[in-house]
């Protein structure tokens, strides 16, 4: 059984609600009939009703009458949502009329509805820009107690076995902080962690890499690293994580035993931290291009309750697979 079919396995089994915010638009009712088919999650339809109806006769969708709608007009929540939003947000200066603007937005609806208890995650972004996603979600949802940080993972399925534990490895933060300091890299390796257990079910073995290893350079750069690693380190003990470590000591044995003789991840890391964003991105991109890798994702992590981000250019076995993720990660 492949990875993802795994997940949607696992993902069966929690059968958690997931709210899909974007729920007139065709990529997501036609991925939502499959969900609802398959009994990955329960779902949560955001729009107006009549027009999820209309659409889903019109694509010959059987299955989307089996999923809730919340339809802003007429949901007899909305004035719960509003008095929520107005709760969380007037002392940034929004009055009760604007909440009432504010609760006609799916992309507000849907992280409302999960501060409420309503839903467990949230699933959008295949009409709607990263931050027009995210913003809304930082204003209610927020962080994850003693998390200052989101970032983004992706699980990556490798075609040579030998890297990672049976060629799977998680990299991040690939999406979201240009420069983290030492404190958010030391976060964002922990939650990598977490999720390469919860998701891709690895034991984790966290990596934090540099251009140095065990002091093999000297600068700033280095310093950040060895420090994240040291504070992790405090954070989570139970977590094995090392640093820093160049790339290669990281992930081949051979090298790790060589470079940095006593670690008990070099060479075999299958959780890699990168300074940067521009490091974590440009990597993924090319060990996906030119090693042929699946990288799936980025799960965003360190929010209080699952928030996921499609790319706008998604398929809809993309947005299934991701709703699987998310179920995975409710708590």
């Amino acid at each position: 059984m492949s990875l993802i079919e795994n997940i949607k396995s696992a993902a069966k089994g929690k059968y958690k609600t997931i709210v899909l915010p974007e729920g007139e638009a065709e990529r997501t009712l036609r991925a939502a009939d499959i969900i609802i088919q398959e009994g990955i999650a329960k779902l949560i339809l955001v729009g107006d009703k009549e027009t999820i109806s209309i659409n889903a006769k019109q694509f010959g969708l059987k299955n989307i009458d089996k999923a809730e709608i919340y339809d802003a007009n007429t949901d007899s929540r909305n004035c719960e949502l509003v008095d929520l939003l107005y709760e969380l947000r007037h002392k940034k200066g929004l009055s009760k009329a604007g909440a009432r603007e504010f609760c006609k937005d799916p992309l507000y609806i849907g992280p409302l509805l999960i501060k409420l208890g309503y839903a467990d995650g949230e699933v959008a972004g295949a009409e709607n820009s990263t931050g027009n996603v995210l913003r809304p979600a930082f204003q209610i949802v927020k962080t994850a107690p003693n998390s200052t940080v989101v970032s983004g993972a992706f699980i990556m399925v490798l075609k040579d076995k030998n890297f990672g534990q049976d060629g799977l490895m998680v990299f991040a933060d690939c999406a979201v902080n240009p420069n983290p300091n030492a404190k958010q890299l030391a976060e964002i390796a922990i939650a990598s962690a977490r999720t390469a257990k919860a998701i891709a079910k690895l034991e984790p073995k966290v990596a934090m890499l540099s251009f140095s290893t065990k002091g093999s350079g000297s600068h700033d750069d280095v310093n950040k690293v060895v420090e994240a690693t040291k504070i992790a380190r405090t954070m989570a003990p139970e977590i094995q994580i090392d640093g820093e470590l160049q790339a290669d000591a990281a992930i081949v044995e051979a090298i790790g035993k060589s470079k940095a003789p006593g670690s008990y991840i070099a060479g075999k890391a299958n959780v890699l931290v990168f300074p940067t964003l521009d490091a974590g991105n440009i990597s993924y991109k090319l060990v996906q291009r030119l090693a042929g890798a699946e990288a799936i994702g980025p799960v965003l992590q360190g929010m209080a309750a699952p928030i996921n981000d499609l790319s706008r250019g998604c398929s809809i076995n993309d947005i299934v697979n991701l709703v699987a993720i998310t179920a995975n990660q409710v708590k």
